[in-house]
């Protein structure tokens, strides 16, 4: 039994709490598809953007209508990152330094999230503008594309009870050295549960001595919920802030008295909306206050800003990023869209006799085990 399980968290043993994880996965992933339908060559990423969470608060206001109280909405605000954009792209009408459209051949990185009752399941696809069974994905934009879709592959097979989290890490760089790739430096993938985003397990990818002093060897146990967020780069693996100013941030347990009054309007309305979860900007009443408040809450340290990350001009990163539940059959992907392989084609393959192995083996267990004989 989890340590979640003897302290009486839900957890997903329980039919319910499965069920919510399911539903709003399936958010995930139907907004996902159609955001990524409508990313093409012009398209405009701030309307994408909205597009998302206007998506995602619309389909989550269908469920659980009776339940009054119940928090629902976005896990994770919608952010489109191109080429050698790493993460949380997501930019605000009117701002400097901002992408604004989407271009033929643009690698394009999609992230986002829905929650159910706090119960999280956030998912994050790479694909190429343009990209067809005729006019297939090549040279380095193919090697990080497959490279990021293989280490979730050795991920789906090694998140299972028992196993740790910092074989995980041996095995990501070990398959991203196959493709002449990195896994960019302190990415990190988290044990979720109820109105906790980024619990206390974590799997780092490409860690610094800094990384390994502060993330614990853990073991995974049977129902934990994952966020599975790999990214990977051409380039070395280290990231830098892009120019593009931060929008979305993610409000801390820390408790500080702000000092002025739109700061803590500010804080309250964050509070009541957002929970535990990242946010966007302009999802606030007031997006011009905000932009003075967050100033104030992240130099208390109330809220965190999730920077826009890059790695140099000319580099290539992907990600691929899922929600993963530890069954008795075996990992239960929640979220994650089918990986396109007829579309990439690199010239490098896994050679390595144990990643092969690895590769080789089955994500589910077949048959399945009873609950009390793995619980």
């Amino acid at each position: 039994m989890s340590d979640y399980e003897s302290d009486e968290e839900p957890t997903a043993a329980e039919e319910t709490v499965l069920n919510k994880y399911k539903l709003a996965g399936d958010i995930s992933n139907k907004v996902l598809r159609d955001l990524m339908k409508k990313c093409v060559a012009g398209s405009k990423i701030i309307a994408l953007c909205m597009d998302g969470d206007s998506q995602i608060i619309e389909e989550t206001s269908k469920l659980f209508k009776k339940e009054k109280e119940m928090k629902k909405g976005i896990a994770f605000p919608t952010t489109i990152s191109v080429n050698n954009i790493a993460c949380h792209y997501s930019p605000i009408e009117g701002e400097d330094n901002a992408i604004l459209e989407l271009n033929d051949e643009d690698l394009v990185k999609i992230d986002l999230g829905t929650h159910l009752d706090g119960f999280a399941a956030v998912v994050g696809h790479t694909f190429v503008i343009g990209a067809s069974s005729d006019k297939k994905v090549t040279s380095r934009k193919a090697d990080v594309i497959v490279a990021a879709n293989a280490v979730v592959e050795g991920v789906l097979r090694m998140l299972k009870p028992g196993n740790e989290n910092y074989k995980v890490t041996d095995m990501a760089s070990k398959v991203t050295d196959e493709y002449k790739c990195k896994p960019i430096e302190g990415i990190q993938s988290h044990v979720m549960r109820k109105n906790v985003f980024d619990g206390e397990k974590a799997i780092v990818l490409n860690p610094s001595d800094d990384h390994k002093k502060g993330i614990e060897k853990c073991t995974f146990e049977m129902y934990e919920a994952w966020v599975v967020d790999i990214v990977i780069t051409t380039g070395e693996g280290k990231v830098h802030e892009h120019a593009a100013r931060t929008t979305v941030y993610k409000k801390n347990d820390a408790i500080y008295q702000l000092k002025y009054k739109a700061s803590r309007q500010f804080y309250s309305e964050i509070n009541t909306k957002f929970q535990e979860y990242p946010f966007n900007l302009r999802m606030v009443d007031d997006v011009n206050k905000a932009r003075y408040a967050a100033t104030e809450c992240t130099r208390h340290n109330v809220i965190t800003p999730l920077s826009v990350l890059a790695d140099r001009d000319g580099e290539l990163v992907a990600q691929f990023k899922l929600t993963v539940i530890l069954m008795p059959n075996g990992p239960m992907k929640i979220t994650g869209l089918p990986f396109d392989s007829t579309l990439y084609k690199s010239e490098y393959k896994i050679k390595d006799k144990d990643l092969k192995e690895l590769m080789s083996q089955p994500i589910k267990t077949s048959g399945g085990q009873k609950k009390k004989d793995t619980a």
